[in-house]
């Protein structure tokens, strides 16, 4: 269609800035650079910017024609604490940090189509386009929320988009309903009594008793959820020590638990807590439970989703647009935004052959630049579709 050849026509551009911010990666609240060079590509298409949002967030807002109606998209910028070691040209530059996510694809999409758009002006509307800070575990999309970007940019609804690894290149999975797993956070202490290694009667090893509570913790999910229900409970670090030969006095366990529905949720913290008193006060030590609720789910609005299959349909074809698919437990902060205005959040595939097909959160990941004009035409088309010209 003409929007994937006009902004085919710019694909070096988009590419060059999606390995520009990759080989730049900046954690949640420190984009600086990235919301930088953000902002002076969205001004140099004459399009308004407003930055500070969240501390390193960028908003740009394009308006065309007489329409009332506004659309979101989002596009989120921050990057990993971990290393890279995928060996490319334009490979992570600070260590310690890396773009293993895609979030620098994700940038750049939206860059092509923000391009795009104000270069035609083919709708009739407005549209916002979100730079959101910190999803990695940050809440920046809440953080916007809570700092009131639909009170200063209304729109009738929002959208986003994630790449998908698992999935062949150009495939879009737009399901209505949940689709992604509230992601809760979970640290217990357990206080024992410490002491020599050789007289462990002397002592309550907060090990031992630790070791029972991560067993008893993994039971939870097989025995005491309903099987056609969802959670998933992975305890992640285990600390305690500093000698060989010394009973430790203290050792903490953490983790992350996975949940598609708030009763779920509720139950699961209900009796992991439960499970890490008892286990402890079993034997004569003390666990204390501190449990985060983090990031809700994302749950897509059935009629938006809809709107977004439409759109996708036009740029990909009708028979590459999934709309039945399980949720995946992962989590994500754009669900703060699908709580405040109604939207859907779809993933798009970058799997061709091996290239693209390396999942996220791994050292050697890298964003398939071929899925950039894909997503970009994506967003475009839905921009026409929603903000019609008369």
């Amino acid at each position: 269609m003409p929007i994937i050849n006009r902004i085919a026509a710019f694909h070096p551009e988009m590419q060059a800035w999606r390995q520009d911010i990759h080989a730049h990666p900046e954690l949640g609240y420190e984009e600086h650079r990235t919301s930088e060079t953000v902002a002076k590509l969205l001004a140099g298409w004459g399009i308004e910017v407003h930055r500070g949002i969240a501390g390193t967030g960028v908003v740009g807002v394009l308006k065309n024609g007489n329409s009332s109606r506004a659309i979101g998209l989002r596009a989120d910028m921050d990057a990993l604490p971990m290393p890279e070691e995928t060996g490319l040209p334009y490979a992570s530059a600070n260590p310690g940090k890396m773009h293993a996510c895609g979030h620098d694809g994700h940038t750049a999409m939206l860059l092509g189509a923000a391009k795009y758009l104000a270069e035609t002006r083919a709708f009739d509307g407005t549209v916002v386009f979100i730079f959101q800070p910190a999803e990695e575990g940050g809440a920046g999309g809440q953080r916007m929320v809570q700092e009131g970007l639909f009170k200063r940019f209304p729109v009738d609804a929002v959208y986003g988009v994630h790449n998908d690894p698992n999935s062949p290149l150009g495939e879009m999975i737009a399901v209505t309903g949940p689709i992604l797993a509230a992601a809760d956070m979970l640290t217990i202490r357990i206080k024992g009594r410490g002491g020599h290694a050789a007289r462990p009667h002397m002592a309550i090893d907060p090990i031992l008793v630790g070791a029972q509570v991560v067993t008893g913790i993994h039971q939870i999910v097989s025995r005491r959820v309903d099987p056609l229900d969802s959670a998933v409970i992975s305890l992640c670090q285990f600390n305690a020590g500093s000698a060989m030969n010394v009973i430790p006095e203290v050792a903490e366990i953490a983790g992350t638990v996975r949940t598609l529905r708030p009763k779920t949720q509720d139950e699961m913290q209900r009796l992991i807590t439960q499970a890490a008193t008892s286990i402890a006060a079993l034997n004569d030590a003390v666990a204390e439970v501190d449990y985060q609720r983090g990031y809700p789910p994302t749950v897509n609005h059935a009629a938006e989703t809809d709107r977004a299959a439409l759109a996708a349909a036009k740029v990909m074809g009708k028979d590459r647009v999934v709309r039945d698919r399980p949720p995946i437990m992962a989590g994500e902060d754009f669900s703060f935004m699908l709580l405040e205005r109604p939207g859907s959040f779809v993933r798009i595939g970058q799997a061709d052959g091996a290239k693209g097909a390396v999942p996220v959160h791994n050292t050697k990941y890298d964003f398939n630049d071929d899925l950039l004009p894909i997503g970009a035409s994506y967003f475009s088309s839905l921009v026409e579709q929603e903000l019609p010209r008369s």
